[in-house]
């Protein structure tokens, strides 16, 4: 009964500052629709209840005593955020201005790679079936220039004794190539999956860790992986349209009980919200749902979301309202939870070299002011304001092939990109740099 009293009131409270702006018309309009108990006189109070609540706010984000909650306490910035922006000053640099700090190589097409969730690391998986663990600040401190890159390629077989390198665990035990990698959100334990139909876990806390600690049987070669922000469960997705979630510990499934839940087609990609109650999947058959991160029933579905292309990636914003996704149409969009109907934003420009043939991912930055987006026929990234839509330059990748993965760190200017030329590249944009 107190939420319904409170609605009437806030209905009338509408009513009231419209009559007292002179919006006679619309409160007369509303009044007939809302048709609240009591009448509705004039009123100034709900314009001074906002001004009030807005210095709060204000207030609140200065305050040094304020303890924000689990999604604002991750730095830096606070996400994009459609609802209540008007102009943002943007301080994080675009995609031209970042540059390749180091290049690492395997010894067949790199095709997977992510930073762990405090970015301190870097895994990239190969189809020679080995991954790498980076060390981030070393490869900082190696840093280089362009032009040196041939020649550091010639040296780094022969620096894997070095204390300081920055490939710091080099993992091997599939058998065939690997699609996917995850971090523990707070372990130095690593999660991968191959085509080999299995899922691999590695604890890299000990340097002669080479081989994995255990692991899970699939039914078809693994596509994706997404792990729970609490580490405690892992999604995987396969060439098989049913998604599964296994328990780490006890390596026990779960599937949803409902089939008519479940996607037509492979699932080409998963990811977990930033508290782990939904998560979204993408499939071969050009559909995006949203499940629910306790039951695993689907609560949310978008169908063609790409015009009926695959569904190449999905990622969450970090206050969870918003879902970014890409497709084979080389079209990233942005889609709002609350309104799932149509994208609020479309990011376009990339397809105008074609469709692309390999999967690729659309990328927030750190602090979501752009999207990134890997251009297949040019091998340059796309780069977007996040709010706007309005497309910025482009930087060449410099691989000699597709770019095949791109991943962004979650703290700081830096991202990495996998390529079918056998190497991974590490960008980052310099503060001090121009």
């Amino acid at each position: 009964m107190d939420a319904i009293k409170k609605r009437e009131r806030m209905y009338r409270s509408i009513i009231g500052q419209l009559q007292n702006d002179g919006y006679m018309a619309i409160a007369k309009s509303l009044t007939s629709q809302v048709k609240p108990f009591n009448p509705c006189t004039s009123s100034d109070f709900l314009f001074k209840a906002y001004s009030i609540g807005l210095e709060q706010v204000e207030e609140d984000k200065t305050d040094q005593s304020y303890i924000p909650n689990v999604l604002e306490s991750i730095p830096p910035g606070r996400g994009i955020d459609l609802e209540f922006e008007n102009e943002v000053q943007i301080l994080s640099p675009e995609a031209v201005q970042y540059e390749t700090c180091y290049v690492t190589a395997h010894k067949a097409p790199t095709r997977a790679a992510t930073f762990s969730k405090n970015g301190q690391y870097i895994a990239t998986g190969s189809v020679d079936t080995s991954i790498k663990v980076l060390d981030v600040e070393r490869m900082l401190a190696k840093s280089i220039l362009p032009s040196d890159i041939n020649n550091m390629m010639e040296q780094s077989s022969q620096a894997g004794g070095m204390a300081d390198h920055p490939v710091i665990r080099t993992l091997y035990d599939h058998v065939d190539e690997i699609t996917c990698i995850e971090f523990h959100p707070t372990q130095q334990i690593l999660v991968s999956g191959s085509r080999d139909y299995t899922v691999k876990v590695f604890d890299f806390t000990k340097s002669s860790a080479k081989r994995a600690t255990k692991a899970i049987s699939e039914v078809e070669r693994v596509k994706t992986l997404a792990m729970h922000p609490a580490g405690d469960f892992i999604l995987v997705g396969t060439h098989h349209p049913v998604i599964r979630l296994y328990d780490l510990e006890t390596f026990q499934c779960f599937v949803s009980c409902h089939p008519a839940d479940q996607h037509k087609g492979p699932i080409n990609c998963i990811s977990y919200n930033q508290t782990g109650n939904y998560y979204a999947s993408g499939s071969k058959d050009g559909e995006i749902k949203i499940w629910d991160g306790v039951s695993s029933r689907c609560i949310m579905k978008f169908p063609d979301a790409h015009d009926g292309d695959d569904v190449c990636s999905v990622v969450f914003s970090r206050n969870g309202k918003y879902l970014l996704t890409s497709g084979k149409d080389s079209v990233a969009r942005l889609w709002s939870l609350a309104a799932p109907t149509h994208p609020v934003l479309v990011y376009t420009g990339a397809e105008l070299s074609g469709k692309q043939t390999h999967q690729a991912q659309a990328v927030f930055n750190h602090t979501e002011d752009y999207v990134f987006f890997p251009d297949e026929q040019t091998v340059s990234l796309c780069c977007w304001c996040a709010r706007t839509g309005e497309r910025q330059r482009l930087l060449s990748l410099g691989h000699q092939g597709p770019a095949r993965r791109i991943a962004h760190s979650p703290t700081i200017a830096a991202f990495i990109t996998s390529s079918e030329d056998f190497r991974a590249r590490f960008w980052y944009k310099s503060p001090l740099s121009e």
